[in-house]
């Protein structure tokens, strides 16, 4: 389990580094933008990004 854990998180980095690897200026964008947001928008922009995860999890582990 543990290792299952790690692996994800691991995932986790490698995929929010791709963007500002990739494009550092769209990145700051982005960055200006959400801090513009009021934060039910931030909260919302969250559980929908948690909501999409457990569904892909539960469809992968099915």
């Amino acid at each position: 389990m543990w290792d299952d854990l790690l692996s994800a998180l691991a995932l986790v980095l490698v995929i929010e580094g791709v963007f500002p690897f990739l494009s550092p200026t769209g990145f700051r964008q982005k960055i200006r933008l959400i801090s513009e947001m009021d934060d039910g928008q931030v909260r919302v922009a969250g559980l929908v990004s948690m909501a999409i995860g457990l569904l892909l999890l539960y469809l992968i582990r099915q």
